[in-house]
C-alpha cells in the first residue's frame, strides 16, 4: 500500500455508526478497510491515526473560487477545512460559456465576488467555452472542482442585458449554450434570480432550459427570485417547474431570511416533504451562520440593471433616476433585496476594490453616514459609484431558529457560498465545515457527528452523481478526512474572519497529502469533475 492509516475511527459517511479500523491507500483510490482483529496491512508510509476520525473529504455544493483556484495554489481558505471537491458556477454569473464581449461584462459584474475586473492580469482568462475552462482547471489546483453552467451569463451572450422575454432564436441559443456546457463535462446549471440579467428570465424560459438539463441528467442549481418577502412563492416557483421539466432541483443556500419569515422554516420544509412525497427529486444546501453575503450593487432594484455595470453607474450618478432607485430600495422594497425595505443598519461592508475606501470596511452603511453626517443612502451612493459597484457585504438578516431547522432536513447538504475577496469576508468562507463538526455537532447536538459528516459528504456525492466519492469504501477515490472530533472547530470570525480551522491535521486528494499535520503542502491534486452520463438512469 501507499499508506495505510492505522487504528483510525471511520466515519463512512454513510450515517451508519462510527467504527475502528485501518484503511489502506493504494494508486490514489482506498484498497482496503481492516476492522480490529483483521491481518494488519503492509504500508510504504503508515500514519497512527489514533484519536482522530477518518471521513470522506467535503464536499462544497456552494463554492465561489472560480477564479480564486487559479490565482491561489495554495488555497487554504478550503484545503484545510478538509473540502475535497468544489461546486463552481453559482448563482448564474460565472466565466465560461463566454465570447470576448460577454467576459468583460461578466467580470465587471462580479468583481465583488471574484476580483478579476478588467485590468487585473493575476488570472490569464485563456478560456471560452466550458470545457476550456474545465481544461484550465485540469493544469492543476489545490482541490476537485465541478462547474455548473450559469444560466445568467448565458443569457447575457444571448441577448445582453435586455429586461424582455427571449425571443424564439435567442431561446434556441441559450438552450444551445446550455447543451454545449453540459456535453462538455458542467453538472447541472444555475441561475440568480435576484441577479441581472439572469433575473430576467420568467417560468417558461427556465423550464425550457431545465429541459435540457433533465435530458442530459443534470441538476437545476437556483438562487431563486426571493429570500424575504417573497420566499415562500419562490420556493414553489422552483419546485413547480422543474416538476414540469422533469429536472432535478438543489436549492442553493436555502435559507428564510428578513424579520418577515422568523420562526417560518417549517413552512419551507413542509412544502419540500410534499414534493418529495410526490416524487421530487429535491435537495439542498446552507451554510451555518445567519448573516448572507453579496455585493451591494445586488442591493439595487433589477431595471436599474438593466444595460449591465456601465448603464447602473450612469444612472446612479443621474440625481432624478439615484431617486427612484433610493424610492425603491428604501420604501418599497427592491427585488434586489427580496422585496423588502432595506435596512442599512443590516448592510456591513466586508471589500472594496479601491484601496481607497478601505474605511468602509467593517462598518455598516448606516454607521459610515452617521460618521459623514448625511443619510445612509447618500453614502451608499457614493460607494457604489466610486468603487465601481465592487464592494462586497454581510447582510445580517437571517435567523438562528431557521438555520438549525434547516440543516436538519433529509436533503440537506453543506455548502459554504463562500466569497473570497474583501478585507473581512464572510467567516463561512474559511469556517463552514469545521463549523458544523465543531458547533452544531458536538458543543450543541443540533445532529450527530455521523449524520453531519453525510450531509457533507455521500448526500452532496449523490445529487452530483458520483460513483466512487462520498463514502469510505474500498475502490473509492481516496479523497479523505482526518480530524479530531473532539477540537474540531472553525477558526473564522466576523473579526477575523481568514482563520484557519483547528482539528484537521491531514487532508488527502487522490491519496495525496494536500494537509499534512496540519500545514500545507505543495501537491495540487485537484482536477475538474466532470459529468460523464449522457442521460439519467
Amino acid at each position: 500500500m501507499d499508506l495505510v492509516i492505522r487504528d483510525v475511527r471511520v466515519i463512512d459517511g454513510s450515517g451508519g455508526p462510527s467504527y475502528r479500523a485501518d484503511v489502506g491507500l493504494d494508486g490514489g483510490r482506498i484498497a482496503a478497510v481492516r476492522c480490529e482483529g483483521d491481518p494488519a496491512l503492509p504500508g510504504n508510509r503508515t500514519l497512527d491515526a489514533h484519536g482522530l476520525a477518518l471521513s470522506p473529504g467535503f464536499i462544497d455544493m456552494h463554492a465561489h473560487s472560480d477564479l480564486a483556484l487559479l490565482r491561489d495554489p495554495a488555497h487554504e481558505a478550503k484545503a484545510a477545512q478538509g473540502v475535497t471537491l468544489e461546486v463552481l458556477g453559482q448563482d448564474g454569473l460565472s466565466y465560461a460559456p463566454v465570447d470576448d464581449p460577454t467576459l468583460t461584462e461578466v467580470r465587471k459584474a462580479i468583481t465583488g465576488w471574484n476580483g478579476g475586473a478588467p485590468g487585473d492580469t493575476t488570472v490569464d482568462f485563456d478560456w471560452r467555452t466550458v470545457g476550456e475552462y474545465l481544461d484550465r482547471l485540469d493544469r492543476g489546483i489545490a482541490v476537485n472542482a465541478a462547474y455548473l453552467v450559469p444560466q445568467g451569463t448565458v443569457r447575457m451572450y444571448a441577448m445582453g442585458w435586455d429586461d424582455r422575454p427571449a425571443t424564439p432564436a435567442e431561446l434556441a441559443r441559450m438552450k444551445q449554450l446550455v447543451t454545449e456546457g453540459l456535453e462538455q463535462g458542467a453538472v447541472g446549471m444555475s441561475s440568480g434570480l435576484t441577479y441581472t440579467p439572469g433575473m430576467y428570465a420568467d417560468g417558461a424560459e427556465l423550464t425550457e432550459l431545465c429541459r435540457v438539463v433533465a435530458h442530459y441528467g443534470g441538476y437545476y442549481c437556483p438562487h431563486h427570485r426571493s429570500y424575504g418577502a417573497g420566499a415562500l412563492q419562490a420556493y414553489e416557483e422552483m419546485v413547480s417547474l422543474t416538476r414540469d421539466a422533469g429536472c432535478a432541483l438543489h436549492l442553493a443556500h436555502a435559507t428564510m431570511n428578513f424579520g418577515v419569515n422568523k420562526g417560518r422554516a417549517p413552512e419551507l420544509l413542509a412544502l419540500l416533504d410534499d414534493a418529495l412525497a410526490a416524487g421530487a427529486d429535491i435537495s439542498l444546501d446552507t451554510y451555518p451562520y445567519t448573516p448572507g453575503c453579496t455585493t451591494l450593487a445586488a442591493m439595487l432594484p433589477s431595471w436599474a440593471g438593466e444595460g449591465g455595470p456601465d448603464a447602473v453607474l450612469a444612472r446612479l450618478r443621474d440625481d432624478s433616476t439615484a431617486e427612484k432607485i433610493r424610492h425603491h430600495m428604501e420604501e418599497i422594497g427592491a427585488d434586489g433585496c427580496h422585496g423588502v425595505p432595506i435596512e442599512w443598519d443590516t448592510i456591513e461592508i466586508s471589500g472594496v476594490s479601491d484601496p481607497g475606501l478601505a474605511s468602509c470596511v467593517g462598518r455598516t452603511i448606516a454607521q459610515s453616514a452617521a460618521r459623514r453626517g448625511e443619510a445612509p443612502w447618500v453614502t451608499a451612493r457614493r460607494l457604489l459609484i466610486d468603487d465601481r459597484l465592487g464592494s462586497t457585504i454581510l447582510q445580517h438578516v437571517g435567523h438562528e431558529e431557521n438555520v438549525r431547522q434547516i440543516m436538519r432536513h433529509r436533503v440537506h447538504t453543506g455548502g459554504s457560498d463562500g466569497i473570497l475577496q474583501g478585507d473581512k469576508p464572510h467567516p463561512r468562507a474559511y469556517g463552514t465545515f469545521p463549523h458544523y463538526l465543531g458547533r452544531y455537532a458536538r458543543e450543541l447536538g443540533v445532529l450527530g457527528l455521523e449524520e453531519t459528516v453525510a450531509h457533507l459528504t455521500s448526500r452532496p456525492a449523490a445529487r452530483l452523481r458520483l460513483p466512487d466519492r462520498g463514502l469510505v469504501r474500498e475502490g473509492y477515490r481516496a479523497d479523505l478526512v482526518l480530524f479530531d472530533p473532539d477540537t474540531v472547530a472553525a477558526g473564522s470570525t466576523f473579526e477575523s474572519p481568514r482563520t484557519l480551522p483547528t482539528g484537521i491535521p491531514y487532508v488527502l486528494i487522490d491519496g495525496r497529502f494536500v494537509i499534512d499535520d496540519g500545514r500545507r503542502t505543495d501537491v495540487l491534486a485537484g482536477r475538474s469533475v466532470r459529468r460523464t452520463d449522457r442521460r439519467p438512469g
